[in-house]
């Protein structure tokens, strides 16, 4: 893969390079998000985990340290916020192989994007597909569809990569350098250009 930059420059992205992005797929999502804050396009952040912190430690006042606590519940999905005046929300995953395992995001993520989505949200599941360097964004109407007709006992359990832009009129977000992954432009193909 190719980075291009502002200055007309291009940076060819080496395989340690690339295997390195999937680590940091959320971290690219923040700054990515950061960016966009940045430039007055988009408020979106990454939701915290809700925990209950049980036992804490005061070695020093100013040294506490957090020794047990709890999920909460189960979170919801990991972005939301406003984007074009719309509410917006997602659940964010990466995967190492070519195709996505429905078992990686949980019921109750896709339930609540289907709610967003009811009400005029602007919902979708976005995928870093490590394997083949690729990030692709999945409306939750399309995405639900299939994940629902695996979860109730279906034979297909997981999406290809190579299937997504046809059966499920997914959009891929390109990886660059400012934002690292611009996937604001996917979702105004999917959300605003109709």
């Amino acid at each position: 893969m190719t980075i291009n930059y502002p200055n007309g420059s291009q940076h060819q992205v080496t395989k340690k390079e690339s295997a390195a992005r999937g680590m940091l797929f959320e971290h690219e999502l923040n700054d990515s998000n950061k960016y966009y804050l940045i430039q007055d396009r988009a408020v979106i952040y990454k939701k915290p985990t809700p925990i209950q912190i049980v036992k804490v430690e005061y070695p020093k006042r100013a040294k506490a340290k957090i020794v047990e606590a709890y999920y909460q519940a189960p979170s919801t999905t990991d972005y939301n916020g406003i984007y074009k005046g719309r509410y917006i929300d997602y659940e964010a995953k990466q995967n190492n192989a070519a195709s996505f395992n429905y078992e990686l995001i949980s019921k109750h993520q896709v339930d609540h994007l289907n709610k967003v989505d009811k009400h005029g949200g602007i919902a979708f599941v976005i995928i870093y597909f490590k394997k083949i360097d690729k990030v692709y964004l999945i409306d939750i109407k399309y995405f639900s569809k299939f994940y629902y007709d695996a979860y109730n006992g279906g034979k297909k359990k997981s999406l290809k990569a190579s299937e997504i832009v046809d059966a499920y009129h997914g959009h891929e977000a390109k990886i660059g350098y400012a934002p690292r992954i611009n996937y604001l432009d996917a979702v105004d193909e999917m959300y605003f250009k109709k």
